[in-house]
């Protein structure tokens, strides 16, 4: 069922792998991001629960007999399979039945409540979380310098990309989202229809809550404001009650859940690992949403607008490699943290492969804070105890530079223009 204008993704690799060794496979992640037609390219059958025709048959079915919306060539895509939650169920068992690999795809951009499923689905149902395309699969970044050829000891980076800041602005409230690239436009507008869905409809929709339009839109904002930042619970609260006094830590924890579950939030986690010294480590997420231009958007502010603040630029030029680095080292099986400790020495970016290795990275959109930068990578890399944990793969600051190099030192500089997976 592959379709014409397919823009490939780093993620099809691993749909791939997961189908060979699962019965089924959960592909999750926000509204728009491509879900659907990455599983469009391996499946052989489909059912679309939102079709305006077929959907309302379907869900009855699921409510009479759901084991009827599994008949169909394999790997049949179930898509949207959250609106009829008992379709989990009826995979699972199907799977057990069966007995064999790559039976079924589903996808959503919603995670249904906890008591909505029987059972976890674990040995049955691998997931897959999917995000917006990274600036490598939009084809911005060059891909000369590899992720992957880091963390296996290639140093060798000398590399040269053509991306401005001015690109990379448009790149960042453009987002990731694959209709916007695949149209080649750099407007922000369908990000700021991704946004306006969140408030209007999808917070409600997520779990039949309703919820104050302007109380989310409110806090996009807030969050938006404090991106990239260590914002407190408090922080947001402060923030949303000079326009909303009424708002109270309950209200405000079952709006951010809802985000959560829409994937439109995804908080970097603190890195723990083991010290030489005794210093106490921040354990805060960062604030941090899928892609920045949900950030733009919801601020309503554009490129010419961050480019004339670049303190705020900075904030979202880190969120624009947070997103583009958890795409790469998902495909090369690790996660994306950050540090601090009370010392207040920090790396923006830890990126830890499930092997155990792993690299700091300091993010810096101009080339005058790389001095500083390379310093603090250094003096982390000593911090940490070696007898407990591997020596890091490498240090690297992130810029928006357009020359990948090796210091004499050691640190890399990478362009986000030159790196992939």
């Amino acid at each position: 069922m592959k379709t014409s204008n397919y823009i490939s993704r780093i993620s099809d690799k691993l749909l791939g792998i997961l189908l060979e060794s699962s019965g089924a496979v959960l592909v999750e992640g926000a509204k728009w991001c491509g879900k659907t037609q990455s599983s469009l390219q391996v499946a052989k059958s489909a059912v679309y629960l939102q079709d305006p025709d077929e959907g309302p048959g379907y869900l009855a079915m699921a409510d009479t007999k759901p084991s009827l919306l599994l008949e169909g060539e394999t790997p049949l895509l179930l898509d949207e399979w959250q609106m009829a939650p008992v379709i989990w169920d009826a995979v699972r068992f199907a799977v057990d039945k069966r007995a064999l690999m790559g039976q079924f795809i589903l996808t959503g951009s919603a995670t249904p409540g906890d008591n909505e499923t029987i059972h976890s689905g674990t040995g049955r149902i691998a997931r897959m979380l999917m995000r917006p395309m990274s600036l490598y699969e939009s084809s911005e970044s060059d891909g000369k310098v590899s992720l992957k050829d880091l963390f296996d000891g290639n140093k060798d980076i000398a590399a040269k990309n053509n991306l401005t800041i001015e690109q990379i602005a448009h790149a960042i409230c453009r987002g990731g989202w694959p209709a916007a690239v695949i149209s080649g436009s750099q407007s922000s507008r369908i990000a700021m229809n991704y946004v306006d869905s969140i408030i209007n409809s999808d917070v409600h929709r997520v779990d039949g809550v309703e919820r104050d339009p302007e109380r989310v839109r409110l806090l996009l904002q807030s969050l938006a404001r404090n991106i990239s930042t260590l914002a407190t619970y408090k922080t947001i609260m402060d923030d949303m009650q000079v326009n909303d006094a009424s708002i109270t830590d309950k209200t405000l924890s079952s709006y951010l859940n809802a985000l959560r579950r829409l994937f439109v939030v995804e908080d970097v986690p603190a890195w723990q690992p083991s010290l030489r010294s005794r210093t106490a480590i921040r354990t805060a997420n960062k604030r941090q949403f899928v892609d920045p231009s949900i950030a733009t958007a919801a601020l309503r502010t554009n490129a010419t607008g961050i480019l004339r603040d670049f303190e705020t630029f900075g904030f979202l030029f880190e969120s624009l490699c947070t997103r583009d680095l958890r795409v790469y080292s998902q495909a090369i099986d690790g996660g994306v943290f950050h540090y601090r400790d009370k010392s207040e020495l920090e790396s923006d970016l830890i990126i830890k492969l499930n092997d155990g290795r792993w690299a700091p990275v300091e993010v810096k959109l101009g080339n005058k804070q790389i001095e500083e930068a390379a310093a603090n990578l250094i003096k982390l890399s000593h911090k940490v105890d070696a007898d407990k944990m591997n020596q890091p793969s490498f240090l690297m600051v992130l810029t928006g530079g357009q020359v990948a190099y090796r210091r004499p030192d050691g640190v890399l500089v990478v362009p986000i223009g030159c790196l992939k997976d």
